[in-house]
């Protein structure tokens, strides 16, 4: 018995090789001008798309709080060292 995973896997798989058989069909026997145009145009598409969710993001997003600005919030822990520990009587 497959894991829902794996149905999941083959489903996608089996669909994907179907996509590859009718994009061949389509380009080389029905409409190959078409075909890549619509091809290119969806490429560009989904680049720009992308390009232009970064920078609705970044413009829409507040910085993050820098290094100094959160040294200069939170107090400085103390500090011992090595030597001060070894010397100190262990309970």
């Amino acid at each position: 018995m497959l894991s829902k995973d794996q149905v999941i896997g083959a489903i996608i798989m089996i669909v994907s090789i179907l996509g590859m058989i009718i994009y061949g069909w389509l380009l080389f026997f029905i409409a190959p001008q078409l075909v890549l145009q619509v091809s290119v145009f969806i490429a560009v598409v989904a680049i720009l798309t992308i390009l232009a969710w970064i920078g609705w993001t970044m413009s829409t997003t507040s910085p993050p709080t820098s290094i100094e600005e959160l040294t200069s919030i939170q107090p400085e822990a103390p500090t011992t060292s090595v030597a001060e520990t070894q010397d100190k009587p262990s309970n």
